[in-house]
């Protein structure tokens, strides 16, 4: 199953915050969505800090990409060899899973090879047909052995590692052909790569151990005599004995070798981190079918995919909360599932979706006043932290109901909500809007991103960040700062133009600094001070005062 996420949007201020903890919170208890998951797209304020350590509640996980990655599909029961694992514990494990293709691992686990179905055949086929080649093995005696559940009573076997060419003679020829066979090797000089294959034909192997070749194989489950057996051991010949026929034997032989032989030590090894839109397009052209996916710590392989995997991955599911827009949105919201939106924000107009989903958007002042009437209408009181999370979600975006956004429901909401998080509202709204005042300790990029929105309209671009302090004092000593890192934003992301509101709460006063084109800047509704400042007396709310002032500028500009 996918991941998933209750999430808000990029910068996302105590509102997004807090409504993404209360909605997760809720689509668990329903059951709707038992393993839902707060998330953030950005870092979190001091002031919603503060509000998740007063509420006991843990930070959600910052979620920076949504789009499903290799390391989200990759099979994690990982079917995988050895390289020195033999062609038939291979095709065992291939069949016994169904594979067509398996990573080899070295001594250490780490991946060094592919290893394909069609390859593997190569190791029962010979690379040549004629001549001695045909009948040459090159193989280990011990996994020979073990591929046989072979006995050994001669000399000892070499360790599984040690692999030798081996020129197989099946003794099933009278025994002058077999001696003379024999003799032409010692001419040769290669009896001692001689492995001998015979049934119950004792002339024959004694003949074999005279000659001093390097195995005899003894087929059938047949006995061999102690006198045998002492005189393999005197010539240093080894001696097994196995319970399959002399044909089956001699194919099998051939099941013991090991996979390094024929697997691929070229491949691709894929990062769990990539997407898998991007993996589409890498690999069209690859001939590899099957791929050992890594971590992007230590290289440790995590699980495979194939390319049939990326035909249709399952997406992550979110639900957004407080924004609806995809300019506002975690990066990779084109490629995840969205079932549901919260919000209430105006209609953006570029958020698509599949199949029908829930989508409840009103006037209210903040989007926790509408997850705190889902818990009220489903008469499931909330837990004390969830409640504490949804009443600062409330008192952040509405000033504590004295901004000109605040509706009846709000009140209703924030007052239903104290009770189960046992809050004097307007001691804690105090104490809220006290903390963390960035216009005194943050640095110019904090302020610009703690609670920044970006917008299209009319053709424009445009990003406005808002900061709400107790007071206008500290933005004369910033000013010049504050207006040097909104022109080095506005540059580099090409804004049409960039805004920073700084609100005074408690006397509903903001000052504005805009950068920008000067045509849209000349039709701005306030008092301008000066090139890039504004005055806006009882200006509070980005989302019903400053934001329809800005878009009636672009409006006008064009």
């Amino acid at each position: 199953m996918s991941p998933f996420y209750v999430i808000g949007h990029k910068n996302p201020d105590t509102d997004a915050v807090c409504s993404a903890i209360g909605h997760a919170a809720l689509l668990r208890a329903t059951g709707e969505q038992p393993t839902a998951i707060a998330a953030r797209c950005g870092e979190l304020s001091q002031r919603t800090a503060w509000v998740l350590e007063r509420a006991g509640v843990a930070e959600p996980p910052l979620i920076t990409d949504v789009r499903t990655t290799a390391g989200m599909i990759c099979h994690r029961e990982i079917i995988q060899v050895h390289q020195a694992d033999t062609f038939l514990t291979a095709h065992r494990r291939m069949l016994a899973a169904g594979v067509r293709s398996m990573p080899v691992v070295d001594d250490e686990g780490a991946v060094c090879g592919v290893l394909n179905y069609i390859d593997l055949l190569g190791l029962l086929l010979p690379a040549q047909t004629d001549g001695i080649s045909v009948r040459t093995v090159h193989a280990s005696l011990s996994k020979l052995a073990d591929t046989l559940l072979a006995t050994s009573h001669g000399a000892a076997l070499p360790p599984a590692d040690h692999e030798e060419d081996l020129i197989l003679l099946v003794g099933a020829s009278s025994q002058n052909s077999v001696e003379q066979r024999l003799k032409q090797a010692i001419q040769e000089g290669n009896i001692g790569q001689f492995l001998v294959i015979c049934g119950d034909r004792p002339i024959v192997q004694r003949a074999a151990i005279d000659h001093g070749v390097r195995a005899l194989l003894v087929t059938g489950g047949n006995p061999v005599s102690k006198a045998m057996c002492e005189l393999a051991v005197g010539k240093r010949v080894m001696l097994l004995c196995c319970h399959q026929d002399t044909a089956s034997a001699s194919t099998l032989i051939r099941c013991s070798r090991t996979v390094r032989h024929v697997m691929r030590t070229t491949f691709l090894t894929l990062p769990a981190s990539e997407p898998v839109s991007r993996l589409r397009k890498r690999l069209a052209s690859v001939e590899q079918t099957m791929f050992p996916v890594s971590d992007t710590s230590g290289g440790k392989m995590i699980g495979v995919l194939t390319t049939s995997d990326l035909v249709d991955p399952p997406r992550v599911r979110l639900a957004l909360v407080d924004h609806n827009e995809y300019a506002q949105a975690v990066t990779g919201i084109e490629e995840a599932e969205i079932t549901e939106v919260i919000d209430h924000h105006r209609l953006a107009g570029d958020l698509v979706s599949r199949e029908p989903i829930r989508f409840l958007n009103e006037p209210v002042g903040s989007t926790a006043t509408l997850v705190a009437r889902k818990f009220l209408y489903r008469q499931l009181p909330p837990e004390r932290g969830v409640a504490l999370c949804l009443c600062a979600g409330i008192i952040s975006d509405t000033l504590c109901l004295t901004s000109p956004t605040t509706t009846p429901l709000d009140r209703e909401m924030l007052s239903w909500l104290a009770g189960f998080a046992a809050l004097d509202t307007q001691a804690f709204a105090a104490e809220f809007f006290r903390v963390g005042s960035l216009i005194v300790t943050g640095a110019p990029e904090e302020l610009l991103n703690a609670d920044r929105k970006e917008f299209t309209e009319d053709g424009f671009t445009v990003s406005i960040s808002q900061v709400e302090e107790l007071g206008l004092h500290g933005f004369a000593a910033r000013r010049h700062e504050l207006e040097a890192a909104l022109r080095h934003l506005v540059a580099t992301q090409r804004y049409d133009l960039g805004v920073l509101a700084v609100t005074d709460i408690v006397g509903h006063h903001s000052l504005i600094l805009a950068i920008g084109q000067e045509a849209i800047l000349a039709k701005m509704p306030f008092e301008r001070l000066d090139a890039a400042l504004f005055d806006a007396p009882g200006v509070v709310s980005r989302k019903k005062q400053l934001f329809p002032a800005v878009s009636d500028a672009l409006h006008h500009a064009k």
